[in-house]
């Protein structure tokens, strides 16, 4: 099983979880993350997303993202599954899993590379809602989120 994922159909959760799972006796806690796309952003109605990205760049940059996972955390499995393309509001669009003996590293671990997701994957997004269509700007939130780690963002205006 890959550690990344880049796909446009939709995953489910249960079988991903039991995949990391499967090849390790010493998991003792998996944590998930899964993001959906937001009806509202900003109180602003969104009907769907738009993702782009440039395959083989975007796997080889979460793929670093994941290597300092495991240089960080005592962890011992991860996979992220990033969807691409069309997505409308309520659909899956991420998900983070990682194993780890106990689950204190597990979630750290997990909360470390959706911060790093948000702000330094080579991901372009689109937003449609009433107004038509707007490309979705890096928000200062995500950078400040990125800094705890003591990386800098820097991607907000």
């Amino acid at each position: 099983m890959s550690r990344v994922c880049i796909q446009s159909q939709d995953f489910d959760l249960s079988t991903e979880t039991a995949a990391l799972r499967a090849a390790d006796g010493g998991v003792g806690a998996v944590v998930a993350f899964v993001g959906t796309v937001r009806e509202r952003d900003g109180g602003v109605a969104v009907s769907a997303l738009e993702l782009e990205h440039y395959p083989g760049m975007t796997e080889a940059a979460i793929e670093a993202m994941v290597d300092q996972a495991f240089a960080r955390f005592d962890i011992r499995a991860a996979r992220v599954i990033h969807r691409v393309g069309l997505l409308q509001a309520r659909e899956q669009i991420v998900a983070v899993l990682v194993a780890s003996a106990h689950r204190g590293q597990a979630f750290q671990a997990c909360e470390f590379l959706m911060d790093y997701l948000k702000t330094q994957a080579p991901f372009w997004k689109k937003e449609y809602g009433p107004g038509g269509a707007r490309w979705v700007d890096a928000r200062v939130a995500d950078d400040e989120a990125l800094a705890r780690w003591g990386i800098a963002g820097g991607n907000a205006s």
